[in-house]
C-alpha cells in the first residue's frame, strides 16, 4: 500500500497471485482517496466521542443499572423507531440483500416487506404487556407468565443468537465489504470495527447505542439511497432495468420450484414464525421498546419503523438487481468482479469432490461450493488454481455486489460516504446487541444467583461481558465464508431457533391456559428438534438412506415413495413453519393435560381476547396506534399488489 502523486492511496489485497492463492484469478487493484479516508476517520471518531460522551454524561447524572441498559425509561417513538430499523438492517441487509438482489431479483425483499406486519403485532398484542411488567429483559417477562427455568432458558438461547448470529455476521459483511473497497484483510477489518463499536458500547450503554443508532440510520439512507439513484438513472429507469433482467427477477412473490428457494407459500407461512420471534421475542431488537417513555410511545415506535421498512426494498434489494442488469447491458463490466472463494472440496450431484490442487473437471448436473448452488448440466465446468470455471468464465462473488457498485460507479468523496455509512449500519447492530447480551446476563443470570447485586457492580459485570461477547463474535466471523449466501444463511439458522420461542410467546399472550410446564418442555423440546434440524440440512444428510441402514426399511421406502429419498432439501422457511406446528401441538397438548395456575403477576399478562388489544388509551389523530396500525397494513397490502 503507497501513496500515489493524484492522492490516492493505492492497496492490493493481499494474497491474491492466482498461482498461489485460492481465493482470486488476479489483484484487485484499488484506489483510495484521501478525501474518501478523510470522511471515514471523521464519521468514526465523531461516532465514538459521541457515544461515549453521552453514555459518560448519563453515568454522571444518574449512573444506575436500568439507565445504563434501559436508558432511564426516557426514549420517545421516533428514537425507538429509528433505532429498531437501525439495528435491524445492519451491513448484512446492505451486502447480502444486494446479493440476493443480483441473484434472485426482488424475491428476498419479502423479509423486508412481510416485517410491517410483525411490527404490528408487536406494537398492538407485545408492547403494552412488556410495558406493564415494568420487565428489564424479555426472559423476565417469561418468568412472570411461565416460571424461572423459562426464563433461563430463553436467556440463553437470546445471548446465542446475539453473539453469533447478530454480531458474528454484522462483522463478516461488514470486513468483507471494506475487503472488496479498500483492499483490508478480513480479520483486520473485523478487529477494527469490533474494537470501535465495543468502546462506546461498553462505556455508554444503552443510551449510547440509540443515540447514535439515530445518526447512523440517516447516514445509511443518505448513502444507499445515493448508490441506488445511481444505479436507476445508469440503467434508464424501470424500463431500462425490465428490458435488461429476467421478468420473473421484478416480481416478489415466486411460484413452487423457483430457483431462488422462496416460493410465495413459505413466505407466507415460515415468515410469521421467524417475523414474530425477530421482532417480538429477541431481546437484541425488543430493548428499544423496553426503555419507551411509556405505552404509546411503545406502540408507536414499531410502526413508524414498519413504514421505514418500505425503503429496503428499493435501496438494498433493488440496487444488486440494477448491478445485474448493467453487466447484462454493457454498462459495468462484471470480470471486475470478485471470483468465488473455492474451499478445498465441492459438491458436484450431491458427491463431494476434491479440488485442492491442479485443474479438476466437474461434470454433472448441479454443482454446490459452500452452499452456493449451481446448474452445470451441458456446461463445460472446471476448476483450476483454485477459480472455478463455468463455460470459460470465472464464477463470481455475488458477495462483492455493493463493493462492486462503489468501487466503479461512486466518485471520490461519496465513496467515502457509503463506506461511512456501511460502517454505520455495521456498528448500529453490534452495538445493540452487545447492549442486550449484557443486559441479559446481568438481570438474568447474575441476579438469579447473587440477588444483593448493586447497580454499579451489574454495570461493571455488563461491561466485562460486552467484552468477552466481542471477542467469541470476532473468532466466530471468519468462518461464516464457507455460507454461500449470507442472507441465506442467517435466515436458515433463525429458522431453526425461532418456533419455540415464536411459540410460548405468542400463545402465551393469546391463551389464558398455556401452562409453565407446556412452555418449559416446548421451549426444551423445541430446541432439540431445531438443533437436528439443522444439522440435516447444513450436512444434507439423507434421512431414508440413514434409516435404512438403521434397519428401518420400511420407513425409508415410505420416505422415498413421499417424495422426499436423497439428501435433506426442505425449504427452511418450510421448516420453521413444520417446526412451529409441532411446537404449538405439544403446547397445547401439554396446557390441556396440565392447566396453567395463574398468579396476580401472570394473570394480567394475556389478553382477555384479541380485540382487547385495540382498546387501551390512544392518542388523538393520527398519532392513534390503531389508525396507524391500519394505514401501515393497507399499504402494505397494496405494495405485494403491485410487485406480486
Amino acid at each position: 500500500m503507497g501513496l500515489s502523486p493524484s492522492g490516492t492511496i493505492t492497496s492490493t489485497e493481499f494474497g491474491t497471485d492466482p498461482l498461489t492463492q485460492p481465493s482470486r484469478s488476479r489483484p484487485l487493484q484499488i484506489q483510495i482517496h484521501l478525501i474518501d479516508l478523510f470522511i471515514i476517520i471523521a464519521y468514526l471518531v465523531g461516532i465514538v466521542g459521541l457515544g461515549c460522551w453521552v453514555g459518560l454524561r448519563q453515568h454522571r447524572d444518574k449512573g444506575s443499572g436500568k439507565d445504563y441498559f434501559l436508558a432511564g425509561g426516557t426514549l420517545t417513538w421516533p428514537v425507538i423507531g429509528l433505532a429498531l430499523f437501525s439495528t435491524n438492517i445492519s451491513t448484512i441487509h446492505l451486502v447480502s440483500l444486494a446479493q440476493e438482489g443480483y441473484d434472485n431479483g426482488l424475491a428476498y425483499g419479502n423479509f423486508e416487506w412481510m416485517a410491517p406486519f410483525t411490527l404490528i403485532i408487536l406494537s398492538l398484542f407485545f408492547a403494552p404487556f412488556y410495558i406493564r411488567s415494568r420487565v428489564a429483559t424479555l426472559p423476565d417477562f417469561l418468568e412472570q407468565r411461565y416460571n424461572r427455568a423459562c426464563r433461563d432458558w430463553l436467556a440463553i438461547l437470546s445471548i446465542f443468537s446475539a453473539v453469533f448470529l447478530h454480531i458474528g455476521f454484522s462483522l463478516f459483511t461488514g470486513a468483507k465489504v471494506l475487503e472488496g473497497m479498500f483492499g483490508m484483510p478480513l480479520i483486520s477489518s473485523i478487529i477494527i470495527t469490533a474494537a470501535l463499536t465495543g468502546l462506546y458500547t461498553i462505556v455508554g450503554g444503552l443510551t449510547a447505542v440509540v443515540v447514535t443508532e439515530s445518526i447512523q440510520t440517516v447516514v445509511l439512507l443518505i448513502g444507499a439511497i445515493c448508490i441506488t439513484a445511481i444505479g436507476y438513472y445508469s440503467i434508464g429507469g424501470w424500463d431500462g432495468l425490465s428490458q435488461s433482467v429476467d421478468p420473473i427477477k421484478l416480481s416478489v412473490l415466486r411460484p413452487k420450484g423457483d430457483s431462488s428457494n422462496l416460493p410465495w407459500y413459505s413466505v407466507m407461512l415460515g415468515y410469521p414464525v421467524i417475523g414474530i420471534w425477530y421482532w417480538c421475542a429477541d431481546q437484541t431488537i425488543v430493548q428499544r421498546v423496553l426503555g419507551a417513555k411509556d405505552e404509546n410511545h411503545a406502540r408507536v415506535g414499531p410502526l413508524f419503523a414498519g413504514f421505514i421498512k418500505i425503503l429496503p426494498v428499493f435501496i438494498f434489494v433493488l440496487p444488486g438487481l440494477i448491478c445485474l442488469g448493467l453487466v447484462h447491458n454493457g454498462s459495468l463490466d462484471g470480470s471486475k468482479m470478485a471470483n468465488l472463494p473455492i474451499p478445498d472440496q465441492v459438491i458436484v450431484d450431491g458427491q463431494p469432490v476434491s479440488v485442492a490442487s491442479g485443474r479438476v473437471d466437474l461434470t454433472g448436473e448441479t454443482l454446490a461450493v459452500n452452499g452456493k448452488q449451481f446448474d452445470v448440466e451441458a456446461k463445460e465446468a472446471y476448476v483450476q488454481n483454485g477459480v472455478l470455471y463455468i463455460d470459460g468464465q470465472p464464477a463470481k462473488d455475488t458477495l462483492d455486489t455493493y463493493g462492486f457498485m462503489i468501487r466503479e460507479m461512486l466518485p471520490i468523496g461519496l465513496r467515502g460516504l457509503i463506506a461511512a455509512a456501511l460502517l454505520a449500519a455495521l456498528m448500529g447492530t453490534v452495538s445493540g446487541a452487545l447492549n442486550s447480551v449484557a443486559t441479559l446476563f446481568s438481570y438474568d443470570l447474575l441476579k438469579r444467583w447473587r440477588p444483593e447485586t448493586g447497580d454499579r457492580t451489574l454495570v461493571l459485570v455488563g461491561r466485562i461481558v460486552t467484552f468477552a461477547a466481542m471477542i467469541v463474535a470476532m473468532i466466530w466471523s471468519p468462518f461464516l465464508e464457507r455460507f454461500g449466501s449470507v442472507f441465506q444463511g442467517i435466515n436458515s439458522m433463525i429458522c431453526y431457533i425461532a418456533p419455540p420461542i415464536t411459540t410460548v410467546f405468542l400463545w402465551g399472550v393469546l391463551w389464558r391456559r398455556g401452562s409453565a410446564l407446556a412452555a418449559r418442555t416446548t421451549l426444551y423440546a423445541g430446541s432439540a428438534l431445531g438443533l437436528c434440524v439443522f444439522l440435516f440440512d447444513f450436512f444434507k444428510v439423507d434421512l431414508s438412506a440413514w434409516l435404512a441402514s438403521a434397519g428401518m426399511t420400511g420407513l425409508s421406502e415410505q420416505m422415498i415413495a413421499a417424495g422426499f429419498g436423497g439428501p435433506w432439501s426442505v425449504l427452511f422457511m418450510m421448516s420453521a413453519f413444520y417446526l412451529f406446528c409441532i411446537c404449538s401441538a405439544l403446547f397445547f397438548l401439554l396446557s390441556l393435560v396440565w392447566p396453567h395456575q395463574h398468579t396476580p403477576e401472570s394473570e394480567r399478562l394475556v389478553w382477555s381476547h384479541p380485540l382487547a388489544a385495540l382498546q387501551g388509551e390512544a392518542w388523538p389523530g393520527l398519532g392513534n396506534y390503531k389508525i396507524l396500525a391500519g394505514i401501515l397494513a393497507v399499504s402494505m397490502i397494496v405494495l405485494y399488489v403491485v410487485f406480486r
